[in-house]
């Protein structure tokens, strides 16, 4: 999926500041005529004047049944459109990895599918917003946002997050024009993009929580046809026997009456949850990480504690491994189309299916539904033990960096206080959607608040490296008749004890035009080690990379000169002597020389302090919810805040 003028682009033209002017101009017109199509389209439901989204209420009560309008259609067509979102990422980071930069935010194929994925999660969101009828109040957590109009909070939080996802792309051009482009999945507006994308996931859940509110509280009252009167809407369907398209109605209902299940749904979102906590571990994926390797446990035990522990609670029995069933699935289909299909660097994936047993061994003990704060701490720490060494079984079968065993006493007691971490958080998630309102007081919330500091004080700590002390002679061999040249290097460590016991030591050749390469070094004699052949020309960035512990450092074999930036060739002669160099200036040759730390740790600390935000007001959404819900039982006669949900499609569980 190369094509030659994109490839040639990049090499010669590609600019290494923001994108040109006109790139500029029409993505921003074109994101403008979108948004005015969504005003006009909502604002002319909400007067009667446009009767598209009352159609589409039709449908989605025809499909769903049990949920209102504005909380299943939203959240169905948000889940939809996360996935091309998803592709998109996927298949950006390997074109990142195998070709380089942007020519511009329009020449990148990708970009399409991200920018339209999340786009479709705003258009969810402003649905869910519109969809509601002038004056009524939609859910009893619902916010009036205008004269006559109230929305649905998981609604205005599914706005808010797509909204600062998007926000993400403007701010990434200014980032560039500052500091020079950053080819890392955890640059500043990166995780912007990746975190409104996550708080979007669980917009949805909080806004399928918030459908489910008024359904109990009798605010809308859905025909519950789960696919009644679907066949009606086929166009050759008044040519059909009345009895066979009363057959064939209850052909759906049978078939769509699970999918519209609330089991269903909160199986498939926390799959989502662990879909979008595993972006984050991208880097690992393809073997280019830009941090130290107990980062990859670290991040894997926090996702499966998040998003498996919510499931199980939420879902029941098999939850766990139904949303670990979702996520292999669509990340099994996105890296074989991206790596099979287009050609690219292949993206390993983890499969978390330890995990998901653990969960699930783990309620057959405690109670999940009864005890979920101890059902949560239990899995999360059975997720980063027991989890961590499935993982590290995982990663000598597959992943491209394989985990020493050396470090897997680091790995298991950072892992079970990410996996602690998690687990207490996915613990809080499932108490908000299940509408528990009393399980979610000042106790709570801290302990879900620090839990989160917890996950960064972890990240802090581990992201501190520093280059080894030491260089390295290096002697090139030819391998004739290569193009562009290749050569088997040997590298004769000085100190000889400085590659001792690595938990990575490879050479790495990137961003040559096609599929990466990461080869593990073979050690030859103590302190000396050779290299498989490496590309050491055209345009193509190669080196040797090691990390131990904290000591993380490259010795650069070849870089072409680069204009753009500007920068100078890293030759590459038949042998040299070169001292270990800071890791990340090499991977980010594009980063601008001269610019003062401060305004980089200034802007990093603005979009840290805008994502917490978005979380502690994605937080709180659920509370309301879940508040809501719990003043809502103590209403019933009888009633107990403690009782479980009434509903007659809602989750089980043991």
């Amino acid at each position: 999926m190369h094509a030659g003028l994109l490839i040639l682009a990049q090499a010669e033209s590609a600019p290494a500041g923001g994108a040109e002017l006109l790139q500029v101009a029409l993505a921003t017109g074109g994101a403008i005529v979108l948004t005015a199509v969504l005003l006009v389209v909502g604002l002319g439901h909400r007067s009667g004047r446009i009767g598209l989204l009352r159609w589409a209420d039709g449908l989605s009560r025809r499909l769903g049944g049990d949920l209102p309008g504005w909380a299943g259609l939203p959240a169905a067509l948000a889940l939809v459109t996360l996935l091309p979102a998803l592709f998109g990422l996927s298949w950006d980071e390997s074109l990142h990895i195998d070709d380089g930069r942007d020519p511009g935010p329009l020449a990148n194929p990708s970009h399409y599918l991200l920018l339209g994925g999340l786009f479709g999660i705003f258009t969810a969101g402003w649905i869910a917003v519109a969809m509601p009828a002038p004056g009524e109040r939609p859910s009893p957590t619902a916010v009036r946002i205008g004269p006559g109009w109230y929305a649905p909070v998981g609604g205005v939080m599914l706005l808010a997050s797509s909204s600062f996802a998007l926000l993400g792309f403007p701010l990434d051009d200014v980032s560039h024009r500052l500091f020079g482009q950053d080819v890392t999945l955890w640059g500043a507006t990166h995780l912007m993009m990746l975190s409104g994308a996550v708080c979007a996931v669980l917009s949805i859940t909080v806004l399928l929580a918030e459908g489910r509110l008024a359904r109990r509280a009798g605010r809308d009252r859905p025909d519950n046809g789960n696919g009644h009167g679907l066949v009606e809407l086929l166009p050759f369907a008044g040519r059909l026997e009345p009895g066979v398209v009363r057959r064939l109605n209850a052909t759906a209902v049978r078939v769509l009456r699970p999918l519209a299940s609330d089991r269903f749904r909160m199986m498939i979102a926390g799959g989502g949850v662990l879909a979008a906590l595993s972006i984050f571990q991208g880097e690992f994926d393809y073997g280019v990480p830009q941090f130290r390797l107990l980062f990859h446990p670290v991040l894997l035990a926090f996702a499966a504690g998040v998003a498996l522990t919510m499931g199980r609670i939420v879902a029941g029995r098999g939850a766990a491994l139904g949303a670990v069933a979702f996520f292999v699935v669509v990340r099994g289909a996105i890296t074989l189309i991206v790596g099979e299909g287009f050609g690219e660097s292949v993206q390993h994936f983890p499969i978390y299916m330890g995990e998901a047993l653990l969960v699930e061994a783990v309620a057959l003990l405690i109670a999940a539904r009864e005890h979920p704060y101890r059902f949560g701490l239990v899995a999360g720490l059975a997720c980063g033990t027991v989890g961590v060494l499935s993982e590290f079984g995982w990663s000598q079968l597959w992943m491209p960096l394989p985990w020493p065993a050396h470090m897997l006493d680091e790995a298991l007691a950072f892992g079970a206080l990410a996996g602690l971490a998690g687990g207490t958080i996915g613990a809080f998630l499932a108490c908000g959607l299940l509408l528990r309102g009393d399980l979610l007081g000042r106790g709570p919330i801290a302990a879900a608040a620090a839990s989160l500091a917890a996950l960064a004080v972890m990240l802090v700590y581990l992201g501190h490296t520093s280059p080894p002390a030491g260089n390295a002679q290096v002697t090139l061999a030819d391998v004739p008749g290569s193009e562009p040249r290749e050569a088997i290097a040997t590298i004769r460590f000085d100190p000889p004890t400085v590659a001792e016991d690595p938990d990575w030591l490879y050479a790495i050749a990137w961003q040559g035009g096609e599929r990466m390469r990461a080869e593990d070094l073979r050690e030859v004699e103590p302190g000396v080690h050779r290299s498989p052949p490496v590309p050491v020309g055209g345009t193509w960035k190669s080196a040797i990379r090691l990390q131990r512990g904290s000591e993380m450092g490259s010795i650069p074999l070849y870089a072409p000169a680069d204009p753009e930036i500007p920068v100078g060739e890293i030759a590459a002669p038949a042998s040299f002597t070169r001292a270990f160099a800071d890791d990340r200036e090499f991977l980010q040759r594009e980063r601008k020389e001269g610019v003062a730390d401060w305004t980089v740790l200034v802007f990093g600390l603005a979009v840290a302090g805008l994502i917490l935000a978005l979380l502690i007001a994605t937080g709180f959404a659920l509370v309301r919810v879940a508040r809501a819900g719990d003043a809502g039982r103590r209403d019933k006669p009888g009633a107990t805040p403690a009782a479980p949900d009434p509903e007659p499609t809602a989750v089980v569980t043991r």
